[in-house]
C-alpha cells in the first residue's frame, strides 16, 4: 500500500512566476507565503545572487485539497506535444449543449488571460464536448 499523500505537477518553463500567476486566474490557485524571513517573493528572489534568478515558482489550492503546480525555468524551449497536460473540469456533470455553452464561457474567459483556443471537440456517441487549448507558454491543456 502506497503511503503517498500528495503530489505536484511540475511544469517546464521560460517564465515561471508569469506562468504561474495565470495559472492561479484559471484555476482559482494562489501564490503560497513567501519563505520565512521575507515579506514577499520579490524580496526573496532579490536575495538571491544574480545566477539564481528565478528558477521556479509554485501555485497552490487555497483549499489545500488539489495539487500544487510547480513552473520550473528550463533552457530549452516547447518543441512538441506535452505528454503530461492539465484537465481544467470546467464542464463536470454537465451534458449537450449546456455543457458545450458552459465551456465556451470558461474558453472565452482564458482567451482574455492570454490562452489560445486550438479546436473544440463536439460530443460524439462516446464523449461529451471539450476544447484543447494553450496556455501562455503554448502548453496545451483541456477544458473538460
Amino acid at each position: 500500500m502506497s503511503t503517498i499523500k500528495q503530489f505536484q505537477v511540475t511544469i517546464d518553463c521560460a517564465e515561471p512566476e508569469r506562468l504561474a500567476r495565470f495559472w492561479c486566474e484559471v484555476m482559482g490557485y494562489v501564490i503560497p507565503p513567501a519563505p520565512e524571513g521575507f515579506d514577499t517573493w520579490d524580496d526573496y528572489h532579490r536575495s538571491l545572487p544574480a545566477e539564481h534568478e528565478v528558477q521556479w515558482f509554485a501555485c497552490v489550492d487555497p483549499s489545500g485539497v488539489a495539487p500544487r503546480l510547480l513552473f520550473q525555468r528550463v533552457p530549452e524551449g516547447k518543441v512538441v506535444k506535452n505528454r503530461v497536460h492539465i484537465c481544467v473540469r470546467a464542464g463536470i456533470g454537465l451534458v449537450g449543449e449546456e455543457r458545450l455553452a458552459t465551456l465556451q464561457a470558461e474558453c472565452a474567459r482564458l482567451v482574455a488571460l492570454g490562452a489560445v483556443h486550438q479546436r473544440t471537440l463536439l460530443a460524439d456517441d462516446t464523449n461529451e464536448s471539450c476544447i484543447v487549448m494553450q496556455d501562455i507558454e503554448g502548453n496545451e491543456f483541456c477544458l473538460d
